[in-house]
Parts: C-alpha cells; sequence; structure tokens
C-alpha cells in the first residue's frame, strides 16, 4: 500500500502519542521506578534470606521446622478397611483412580476376603475415546457460531484431556463395564499421557475445522455424522495404538490379599464383570456437592458442557457450607464407605511427611509480607480451586464429635511417609477442601430437595470447576 510522507509522519506521531499515553495511563514510568525501588536497598537479613533462596527452595526456607520436628498423630477415631495405593504416574486420571478405589471399597466391604483393583487404562480408553466425540458434536452443535466464539474456543482451546470428575466413572463404567488390572494393564502412554494427548489434540482440531468447513456448505446431517465416525476411527487407532485394544472377554478368578485364589474362574465381558462387582446403575445413587462460599448454599449448580461423554451427564453440585460436607462424610465413613474427595493439594502441603496443614510453611515471614485471602477471594481469582481428586477414608473425632483431622488415600504410589495417604488438618481441610461425592443414603431429605431443584447453569471457565487431574 502507498503512503506518501505526510501519511508516514501522521503515523509516527500517532504511535508516539500512543507510546506516551500509555506511559502516563498506567506504565512504569521513571518516577514510579524510582519509587519502586527507594525502599530496596538489602539489609543484612535480606541478604541472608536472598542468600539461602538463590541455593535452595523456597518451600525448605519456609517449613516451620518447629511444627516439622513434631510427630504427626497417626490415630484415627474412624477409619475405612485399608487397600492398596494407587499411582496415576504422569497423568492427570486422579478422577479415575479415585472413583474406581471407591468402587472396589464398596465391593469388598461385602467380599471380605477378596483383593481386587480395576484397570484404569481400560476405563481411560473409553474415556478419551468419548472426550474426542463430545469435542467433535460440540464442534457441530457451535459450528454456525464464529471461531471466537466462548463455547466455540472451550472445544478447541482443550480438545480432550485426562481430567474429569466422578462423573465420568458413573457414566463411563455401566456403558463399557470395567476390568481387572492384570487382564488390562498400564502402558507408557497410560502413565505418561502429554505426547499422544497433543497428538490427537492437534488431531481432533483439524478435523473440527473439516466439519465447521461442511456444515458452513450445508452439507446433509447424514454425511456430517458419516465425517464424524470416520474422524473417531482414526482416534480409536491412536488410541488403540498407545493404550492397547480394549479388552472384549476375558477369564478371571478373584484372589484374596495373599493371591490365594478363591473359587473357581469364570469367563467375562467388560460389561457382565461390571454388574458382578458394582451390580446397578451407578447414576441416581450419589450426589456431589462442593464449598464455594462466593455462591448462595443449598443451591445446586451445573456446569454446562462439562461431561466425559455427549449423551451423559453434566457436573452438577449441590453447595454447602463445610460443616454440613463434614457431616456428610462423617456419616459416611462411620458406615464404612469411603468417598470421592477433591482438594487444592498443591497449598500447604508437606510432600515428604504426608501431611496438609496451615502451619506447615511461613512465606510471609520470607517475603516480608502477608498472604491475606480468604477462600472466596482465592477462588475468584484463581489462586485456589479443585485440582486433584483423592478417596476420602478416615476422620479423627474429638470427644464433642467434631472433626481434628482427616485421611485420603492418595495415587501417587506408595512410598510417602504415610504408606501412600495423606493426612490433613480440620483447618487444612475447610480451607482447600472442594467437592465430594457421597451416596444419597447419607443425605437428608432436606438437602435432597434442594439437589434436584432446578440447577444454575455456570460456565465451564469458572476457576471452580476445572477438571480434577
Amino acid at each position: 500500500m502507498y503512503m506518501n510522507k505526510k501519511t508516514i509522519c501522521i503515523a509516527f506521531a500517532a504511535c508516539a502519542i500512543a507510546a506516551q499515553a500509555q506511559t502516563q495511563g498506567g506504565g512504569i514510568s521513571p518516577q514510579m521506578l524510582q519509587e519502586i525501588q527507594k525502599e530496596q536497598k538489602q539489609c543484612g537479613k535480606e541478604r541472608v534470606i536472598a542468600n539461602a533462596i538463590y541455593g535452595m527452595s523456597i518451600d525448605a526456607l519456609a517449613k516451620n521446622y518447629k511444627t516439622a520436628a513434631l510427630p504427626i498423630d497417626t490415630h484415627f477415631s474412624i477409619e475405612t478397611r485399608k487397600q492398596s495405593i494407587t499411582d496415576q504416574k504422569s497423568s492427570g486420571r486422579c478422577w479415575m483412580f479415585s472413583g474406581l478405589n471407591v468402587l472396589r471399597s464398596n465391593y469388598m466391604s461385602h467380599a471380605d476376603s477378596v483383593s481386587i483393583e480395576f484397570s484404569q487404562a481400560y476405563l481411560f480408553f473409553w474415556d478419551q475415546l468419548e472426550k474426542a466425540n463430545l469435542m467433535l458434536q460440540g464442534v457441530i452443535d457451535t459450528a454456525k457460531k464464529p471461531i471466537d466464539d466462548k463455547r466455540v474456543q472451550f472445544f478447541f482451546s482443550s480438545p480432550i484431556n485426562d481430567g474429569g470428575t466422578f462423573c465420568g466413572v458413573a457414566d463411563l463404567a455401566p456403558k463399557y463395564g470395567l476390568v481387572p488390572s492384570e487382564i488390562m494393564p498400564e502402558t507408557y502412554t497410560s502413565e505418561n499421557t502429554s505426547k499422544a494427548r497433543s497428538l490427537i489434540s492437534s488431531k481432533l482440531r483439524e478435523f473440527g475445522l473439516q466439519l465447521r468447513d461442511m456444515v458452513a456448505k450445508k452439507k446433509s446431517a447424514t454425511d456430517i455424522q458419516k465425517a464424524k465416525t470416520e474422524m473417531l476411527a482414526q482416534v480409536y487407532r491412536m488410541l488403540k495404538l498407545t493404550l492397547g485394544a480394549p479388552v472384549e472377554k476375558f477369564t478371571y478368578a478373584f484372589r484374596d490379599s495373599n493371591g490365594r485364589q478363591l473359587g473357581e474362574a469364570k469367563e467375562y465381558t467388560p460389561l457382565s464383570f461390571y454388574k458382578e462387582v458394582v451390580g446397578d446403575d451407578i447414576k441416581g445413587t450419589f450426589i456431589m456437592v462442593m464449598n464455594d462460599p462466593r455462591r448462595e448454599y443449598y443451591k445446586t449448580y451445573e456446569v454446562e458442557y462439562d461431561r466425559h461423554t455427549y449423551d451423559g451427564t453434566n457436573w452438577r453440585y449441590l453447595n454447602l457450607p463445610m460443616d454440613e460436607i463434614e457431616k456428610l462424610a462423617i456419616a459416611s465413613l462411620k458406615d464404612g464407605r469411603k468417598m470421592y474427595s477433591s482438594y487444592d493439594v498443591g497449598k500447604l502441603l508437606d510432600r515428604k511427611r504426608g501431611y496438609a496443614s496451615l502451619d506447615n510453611f511461613d512465606y510471609g515471614s520470607v517475603f516480608g509480607t502477608t498472604f491475606k485471602m480468604d477462600k472466596a477471594q482465592r477462588i475468584s481469582t484463581f489462586d485456589s480451586g479443585s485440582t486433584h481428586a483423592m478417596t476420602l477414608t478416615a476422620v479423627d473425632l474429638d470427644s464433642k464429635g467434631n472433626p481434628v483431622k482427616w485421611k485420603v488415600e492418595n495415587s501417587w504410589g506408595a512410598t510417602s511417609v504415610q504408606q501412600g495417604c495423606i493426612i490433613m488438618t480440620a483447618e487444612w481441610f475447610r480451607e482447600y477442601m472442594f467437592r465430594l461425592v457421597v451416596n444419597k443414603k447419607y443425605v437428608s431429605d432436606k438437602l435432597l430437595k434442594a439437589y434436584e431443584t432446578k440447577p444454575v447453569m455456570v460456565m465451564p471457565e469458572d476457576p471452580l470447576f476445572l477438571p480434577d487431574e
């Protein structure tokens, strides 16, 4: 494009004015920088801290060694039956590990001598295929919207992922069944998901553009669905190569905790095995509750488009204060029932001790400041939210029946100090616990009625509604 000298001069002047306006309107000016630096001369104490941080982790420096020296009380007044600890490795499948831990615990509670672990690789195969279909069908549903529309971007920004909630287990297991872990063991990719996920995501984005183009060209619904099926066949092939072909039939005999065979081996399909170990459909047997102090309590909220399968269930939560959630958890644990639960597990967790406490670290003293946000403020500003699911397994109550500490089975392997578990103080639990899945038999009529009311729809971009990984 031709530009004369006058035009160029005007353009440069405009840029200069814009740059000046940016500085004047909110940029860091020399004067502001002077003010910032005025109090930055290091005293002896600051130099010591700076030298320490240069050579060690912030957590190591901020660790409260006075409390860390104290032994952790490992006694729990109410504790469910112990079971083997699982390991999700480098994957975001915590929701599946926790959910399957709950299912096998329920089975072993009435089959006392049986030890069992379900194949996470098997259910993960179907989870990934279903999420691929959800993405492609979502793209078709929103194809007439512009590419920068929020809902369209929702599907393209994360076509497929590892994360989820217990709703995924409830949708997938009754549809595809379950198999024992030794029938379809883990693969390198099931334990290290990032590369395959990246490649499948790229392919899904490419497919998504093709589907949008078909809609724009007014192709028939039949042709579009045929194209989608062919696309899913490619995704299936990629999953089969990385995770293994999903088992269709297998022969299996249950064993006790010592490895001794119990009874004769039988032939199963994944669905017949599911019916034997789980029985009825999981859907409708539980409610999911959350603690979100930003929103009205005793109201039900649903997350639009956030589900594992297109024809499945959106994530739906009854928002409750923590004391109500604690009552539900205690009632379930008293009856020997473990529960799916989720937390912001990265906050103030001493991983070496397997201990979560508000007193573990003093970051404020290190940096000469305070960290004062409450739970609602942390959620609103994306500073905190549900990040990781674990299986709630025990609680310790004081003489008045109030919780002192809690224990969860984690899915990071059994090598930690607490044998693969994490102990949480009651105070930490209140601040950083977010979701709980509890059987309806422990829920009052009042809460069930509130849960069944028409939900308030919220967007999946909300900071609290990120998937557990």
